[in-house]
């Protein structure tokens, strides 16, 4: 495909100049397929919904995982089940691709993941809807997941930019995304409206190529316990 070659929405792909960042090779397609990401801690299988009830006997149905989801924790595996075939008719679509993380030293499934926002166009893309049960946080797994998606899509599918968000409220998940040295961009205020009838508003996040080699080389210091 040529650089000016028409991309499935009908915009046009504007040229790309990046010299050194793939060798001097053209930088990749933006094709977005599902795929299995494999590092030493943890497994990204593509998400299927026989994967509900492992989720869910796992811890997948406790509260706290969906107080800032934007929807009521699943009660039984087959409410599980319904998050999941929501997050698959999104891949139909093509907006989102989701994953089942698994642990790798035990094969248990810990949580799930996904690429959400898929914009082909401008070569952007959100890493979210992300939970860990509760014995796999503060844990390597999450700086792991997510250092195997950032390298998916800077490396695989050439991305410009990986952007992540959070309820501005979730401290917890505003200090994860900071330690893996993602930029803080600003505040999206009262975006969206949760099931519970609360206004969030949505701290944004981002990484993007040109900062890409020095944060692959901070995540790969983290998971070596070299940066605190």
């Amino acid at each position: 495909m040529t650089p000016d070659a028409p991309v499935p929405n009908g915009r046009p792909r504007p040229p790309f100049d990046a010299p050194g960042d793939y060798g001097g090779r053209p930088r990749p397609p933006f094709i977005v397929v599902p795929v299995t990401l494999a590092g030493r801690e943890v497994r990204l299988e593509p998400l299927r919904l026989e994967h509900a009830g492992e989720l869910f006997a796992a811890g997948a149905g406790e509260p706290e995982l969906w107080r800032y989801l934007g929807r009521p924790a699943p009660a039984s595996a087959s409410e599980l089940a319904d998050y999941v075939q929501r997050a698959l008719d999104e891949q139909a679509a093509g907006r989102h691709l989701p994953w089942l993380t698994r642990r790798a030293g035990d094969g248990r499934a810990i949580g799930t993941t996904r690429y959400a926002h898929l914009d082909p166009a401008d070569r952007s893309v959100e890493i979210g809807w992300t939970f860990l049960v509760a014995d796999a946080r503060r844990t390597a797994a999450n700086t792991e997941a997510k250092l195997l998606q950032l390298r998916h899509a800077f490396e695989t599918l050439g991305a410009l930019r990986v952007w992540l968000q959070t309820d501005e409220r979730n401290e917890r998940s505003r200090r994860a995304i900071e330690r893996l040295g993602a930029r803080a961009e600003g505040v999206r205020r009262r975006d969206r409206i949760l099931h519970d009838g609360a206004v969030r508003s949505s701290a944004v996040y981002a990484f993007i190529d040109l900062e890409w080699p020095a944060a692959r080389a901070r995540l790969e210091a983290l998971l070596r316990g070299v940066v605190s």
